[in-house]
């Protein structure tokens, strides 16, 4: 039985997850699945972040984020991928919006016979509002999405810097290549790392030059058609805030 996504960095799958391999669990291949099973993996936290839009609890989003993932793992919704029309995220954001259709529709059912409904789902959910602007469930998604994409970007170049010997060096710039480092901090950084101010800035640039270098690689393996990267960077760093 194919296992469902455990919310994990899969640091060996980073490099072979293609959203051109997913496309050949159609013919039912084990590559397929796997590939399949590796960016429904990378995908687990958006779709739980939208889904807890129309539940209004983490626990029951998760518990129907499983749901999702196994009727996608099992195999039928996939057999309708095409992917030369769009992108994974897109597939998958509509995907999720179907799978809320038809459990509403199961939910009224229930009701029209008398049956129990097992749980509560707003019918149009209810917008999260954050730092006084309102977010939509496909925001949420969105925002969610590039979280994990970076995070999945963090733990491929750290691993990068293990292998060259520069895992502790990473490890101390990480909170500056994110944004969560305090003001000034750079300083008290460099003298940890050995380094004088001029080379640990140097270091530090090409460092996030790698960085996004990774991003766009991860962003890559979820696409058909790598000319529209560009625009999904773009919807990334926009979730992002910036």
């Amino acid at each position: 039985m194919t296992s469902l996504p455990h919310h994990r960095i899969h640091e060996a799958s980073f490099h072979t997850t293609r959203w051109t391999r997913v496309c050949l669990a159609k013919a039912d291949s084990e590559d397929g699945r796997r590939a399949l099973a590796d960016l429904c993996d990378a995908y687990y936290e958006p779709v739980v972040a939208y889904l807890c839009y129309f539940l209004r609890d983490a626990d029951a989003a998760r518990e129907m984020s499983h749901a999702f993932f196994a009727g996608m793992l099992g195999g039928g919704t996939i057999q309708t991928a095409d992917p030369e029309r769009g992108r994974f995220r897109s597939y998958l954001l509509g995907s999720v919006k179907h799978f809320v259709s038809r459990q509403r529709e199961m939910q009224r059912t229930l009701k029209r016979g008398a049956g129990v409904d097992p749980i509560s789902m707003d019918e149009d959910g209810v917008a999260e509002v954050r730092d006084g602007s309102v977010i939509s469930p496909d925001a949420a998604f969105d925002r969610q999405w590039a979280l994990t994409m970076l995070e999945r970007s963090l733990q491929a170049l750290r691993a990068e810097c293990q292998t060259e010997g520069r895992g502790h060096f990473f490890d101390l710039v990480r909170p500056i290549l994110t944004g969560d480092s305090a003001y000034g901090e750079q300083g008290s950084v460099a003298i940890a790392c050995g380094m004088n101010i001029e080379a640990f800035r140097v270091a530090v640039h090409r460092m996030k030059k790698r960085l996004r270098q990774c991003v766009k690689a991860e962003i890559a393996r979820t696409l058909e058609d790598a000319s529209v990267v560009g625009d999904e960077m773009k919807i990334l760093f926009e979730a992002l805030g910036g």
